[in-house]
């Protein structure tokens, strides 16, 4: 499985370089983090696509190294809505919260060693619920979920 360092990496750098959408792997873990950004207001369309383009059509035809996830990425006034993405669980120091330190987080105040939330920043959280298994941070304190506290975006 892809590290989700990665991904965090190619969404902040697309933005910085003013990209109006990106390529990236067809993995499980992608499109989870990727719908979470889109219903934040972060990112304005996913869609399925190969190497070339992003058409659902030809993505069903082509092998598995060739599929990709297309986001269109969004902007306001010439500025990128998503000014920061960081990996906060990382492969030498994993971070799981239960509920309440969730709770603690989103309510404004520290957990762990991780910053609380501010005004229009969401945290990824994975679960062990498989039909829930990719949750922004708030979505996963409404269903009482505890998991592992992936990344941050602003």
């Amino acid at each position: 499985m892809p590290l989700p360092h990665d991904l965090c990496a190619r969404v902040q750098n697309a933005f910085r370089a003013r990209h109006h959408r990106i390529a990236v792997d067809h993995t499980t873990q992608n499109l989870g983090i990727l719908s979470i950004l889109l219903r934040a207001g972060f990112i304005s369309n996913i869609t399925r696509g190969t190497i070339e383009s992003p058409s659902p059509r030809d993505f069903v035809r082509v092998g598995e190294a060739q599929r990709r996830i297309w986001a269109e990425l969004k902007y306001r006034d010439d500025r990128p809505v998503l000014s920061d993405m960081e990996l906060i669980s990382k492969p030498s120091r994993r971070i799981f919260m239960d509920i309440g330190e969730i709770r603690r987080i989103c309510s404004g105040r520290r957990a762990q060693t991780i910053k609380p939330l501010g005004m229009g920043e969401i945290a990824v959280v994975r679960t062990k619920n498989k039909e829930h298994e990719w949750l922004e941070a708030r979505e996963a304190l409404q269903m009482n979920l505890e998991g592992e506290v992936v990344c941050r975006a602003r």
